[in-house]
């Protein structure tokens, strides 16, 4: 198959216009790394085994799980759409799947999470979306490799002998069929991740060709053409629907071959996807508010996850967090939902986002009195506080000068906001700007 012609299963651009407006949702990272509690990763990083990760699965008992308070608070916050890790890298499946036996339907819950979950989050209004991982460290037929948990084992590569990478990819194709299939219409698949350049000796990477990538991609466009792709199937011959930087801010919005691209960035509350009970980097308010506001400001999309405990509800951190972004989305939702990056420079310590004719200057740090943004000389209709409405004003060319006794003129190619001296109880206030009529137009997505 050739991989240099995969471009015709790229999204069009129109069918991706909801996400480019919806810009915040929600990750979920839920599995049997939630009763360690000490990072999703648990099992690689300790080089645990099969049979010592067994006694996560035979007490896996989520009896306090409510995917509609879940829905709630995602929805309360202003996230528009929903990413749930259906497999993550340790293999357990959320879903009753035919494909394996190491699956929620054989735990002490007994029960599909996967259905459950979807209609909760339908019913409020947001698009699904399924994270599948690539790895599988339970499968018998997942190849040890440089980030496996038996990759330190003496037979490491007697072990790799009887496995079959193809029938593990086989495998794979059969449980996206039926994520794709059994639970409605799906918005987001969130494949993770490739990682041919990681070696540890003998052992190698995977990557696409280990994947299957191309027959993937083929099936997913098959069972549902409008889907959204992010683009970790290393396939360098198609240009992913979504590029997805994680757990980092990047410096500009990102390019590829010179080019804008729909991205996404994704995010931690604290320093682990999974559950952890004793992580303790968790981020303030202010970062996290200050996070969504940044990305946007880059034509981007935020994921923010959560990591549900073991018991199925979401630690008082999250729902703290969770909180933080409903109180200030009640207020500047219009600031970030349909927006994108504006084509004017921001003023120092300040993050632009447009929408049409609003332009949204988000305040980072609160100036002394007044917010010099000379780019808007002459293009300013109105201008307003986004949480209360109040109205901002600017000093007028003319005599006017900021102190009587500097005599420092307001020209004609100037404009200055006048603030009040004390800042809004506002984490991160916004002012709303109206603009005239055949003003700069905001950067096309």
């Amino acid at each position: 198959m050739d991989i240099n012609n995969l471009q015709p299963l790229a999204l069009p651009e129109e069918k991706k216009a909801w996400f480019v407006h919806d810009r915040f949702g929600m990750f979920v990272h839920w599995g049997l790394y939630a009763l360690p509690a000490r990072h999703e990763w648990v099992k690689s990083r300790e080089e645990l085994n099969d049979a010592d990760y067994q006694k996560y699965f035979d007490h896996f008992d989520p009896d306090l799980y409510d995917p509609s308070e879940w829905a709630r608070r995602a929805k309360a916050a202003g996230m528009k759409y929903v990413v749930l890790t259906t497999k993550h890298h340790e293999g357990f499946c959320l879903w009753d799947t035919k494909a394996t036996d190491f699956k929620v339907t054989n735990t002490p819950y007994g029960r599909d999470l996967l259905g459950p979950f979807v209609d909760a989050f339908r019913a409020e209004g947001l698009r699904i979306g399924f994270y599948y991982s690539l790895i599988d460290w339970h499968h018998p037929d997942f190849t040890v490799d440089p980030r496996h948990p038996q990759r330190n084992h003496p037979d490491a590569l007697k072990i790799n002998e009887g496995r079959d990478m193809h029938r593990y990819a086989a495998f794979m194709r059969e449980q996206v069929r039926e994520l794709l299939t059994d639970f409605g219409q799906i918005d987001i698949m969130w494949f993770d991740f490739s990682y041919p350049q990681w070696k540890l000796g003998e052992l190698v990477g995977k990557g696409h060709q280990d994947w299957e990538s191309e027959k993937l991609v083929r099936l997913v466009r098959e069972l549902a053409p409008d889907i959204i792709i992010n683009n970790r199937l290393d396939l360098a011959g198609l240009q992913p629907d979504i590029v997805t930087p994680e757990q980092y801010m990047p410096r500009a919005r990102p390019l590829r071959d010179g080019r804008r691209v729909v991205w996404e960035a994704c995010h931690t509350l604290s320093g682990s996807w999974g559950y952890h009970r004793d992580e303790d980097t968790w981020k303030s308010t202010e970062q996290l508010v200050q996070m969504l506001v940044g990305t946007v400001a880059m034509g981007g999309n935020l994921l923010m996850n959560v990591g549900p405990t073991a018991r199925g509800t979401l630690d008082h951190r999250a729902i703290a967090a969770l909180a933080a972004y409903e109180e200030w989305m009640a207020l500047h939702e219009r600031s970030i939902v349909g927006c994108t990056q504006s084509d004017f420079a921001a003023p120092a310590d300040c993050r632009l986002t447009q929408n049409g004719d609003r332009l949204y200057i988000h305040l980072f740090n609160w100036p002394y009195r007044h917010l010099h943004f000379d780019a808007l000389a002459g293009q300013v209709e109105y201008a307003q506080f986004l949480h209360d409405g109040s109205e901002v004003t600017w000093l007028r060319p003319s005599a006017n000068t900021l102190w009587a006794n500097t005599q420092f003129p307001v020209g004609e190619d100037q404009l200055t906001f006048v603030l009040p001296v004390r800042r809004p109880q506002i984490v991160v206030p916004v002012i709303e700007v109206k603009l005239k009529a055949g003003s700069a137009p905001a950067i096309q997505d």
